[in-house]
Order: structure tokens, then C-alpha cells, then sequence
């Protein structure tokens, strides 16, 4: 089973996970702020990853540390989850499209800590929720799971579904690069030996 679990408490968020990398999409998420919830349930049923996250924040300052949090905390679950990351394809990618919104991620377990975010969100505000937190959201997952992230927009000007659009992009990428390649699956996918 390539799972984790764990709690992290600091003076701004304590956060609960449990993710399962070979899970079907059940989810159990409560992070306080409706539109993060959101994302992560669909982050969840794209990725087919079981996963659960509670997080109790400072929501009186706002949720920017509420969701950095988490998004750290999912990227060390990926972390752990993965171990040496012998078998798993390490690669992945996803152009999807919303309606409007059309959003690529590619994705590689590589060991090293990188964002490009190249994603223009017209508006500041979705609901309640900065939209520039999509952003913070997937530096501290690539900053905890050592993974190199790209997104690219090519079509979108409705805010909420232009950050759906990359969630769902990236849950699929993210999937495609944990599966296990059975032609491999006793190999480090890393021509060093490890990642």
C-alpha cells in the first residue's frame, strides 16, 4: 500500500491527511475554505487518490495560510508515499479543457523543487478565495513532494473554471506519473539509480 499519514500543527493551520496513491477517488476534505475543498475534491475523484484533510486556520487573517499549508502537506504526503520511487512512470501529462478554460500540467517526480506557473487568472476574487493562492497552493506542493511542475493556459477567461481546469489537469498528470510501470517496476526510473 503506498500511502501516508500524518498531522502538522504550527501557530497558523493544524492539519490532519491521509492520502492512498492507489485509492478510487473517496475523499473527506474540510479545510475551512469552501472553494480549496472544492479543488481538492476534484483533485481527489480525477486522481483516483483516497484522501482525507482537515485544517483548522487563522481564517480571521484569511486563508492564504490555510491553503499554502495544505498544499505542503499534500506534497509531503506524495513524498512519502512514493519512497525511493522504484516502478512509478515519473512522467506525466494533461491538456484539459473546461468549457472555455483550456489548461496543460506536466509533471516529474524528479527529486528537484520547481513551479512554473504560467497561468493568467483575470480576476481577484472567486467567491471568498484570492485567486492568486492557486498559485501558493502548488509551490508548496512542488516545494514538499521535490517535483517539477509546469502549467500552461491556453484558453480560459472564467476564473473559477480556469483554476478548476488546472486542478483537474494536474490530478490527472499527477496520477499518470505515480502509476507503477509493470515493465519497471523493480527499476528507479533515473538512469543515477535514484531520485
Amino acid at each position: 500500500m503506498r500511502n501516508h499519514e500524518f498531522s502538522r500543527d504550527t501557530n497558523e493551520t493544524k492539519i490532519k491527511i491521509f492520502l492512498e496513491l492507489d485509492g478510487t477517488g473517496q475523499h473527506e476534505i474540510k479545510t475551512g475554505c469552501g472553494f480549496l475543498d472544492h479543488m481538492l475534491t476534484l483533485f481527489a475523484v480525477h486522481g483516483r487518490f483516497d484522501l482525507r484533510i482537515s485544517c483548522v486556520g487563522d481564517y480571521d487573517v484569511d486563508f492564504h495560510h490555510t491553503v499554502e499549508d495544505v498544499g505542503i502537506c499534500l506534497g509531503q504526503a506524495f513524498l512519502k508515499a512514493l519512497g525511493d520511487k522504484r516502478g512509478i512512470r515519473r512522467y506525466g501529462s494533461c491538456v484539459l479543457p473546461m468549457d472555455e478554460a483550456m489548461i496543460l500540467s506536466a509533471i516529474d517526480f524528479s527529486g528537484r523543487a520547481f513551479l512554473n506557473w504560467d497561468v493568467k487568472i483575470l480576476t481577484q476574487k472567486v467567491g471568498d478565495f484570492d485567486t492568486e493562492l492557486a498559485q501558493e497552493f502548488w509551490l508548496g506542493f512542488v516545494r514538499n513532494s521535490l517535483s517539477t511542475l509546469h502549467f500552461k493556459k491556453f484558453a480560459g477567461e472564467n476564473s473559477h473554471h480556469i483554476i478548476e481546469c488546472a486542478f483537474k489537469s494536474a490530478a490527472r498528470s499527477i496520477r499518470q506519473a505515480v502509476e507503477i510501470d509493470e515493465k519497471f517496476a523493480g527499476e528507479i526510473p533515473s538512469s543515477k539509480g535514484v531520485i
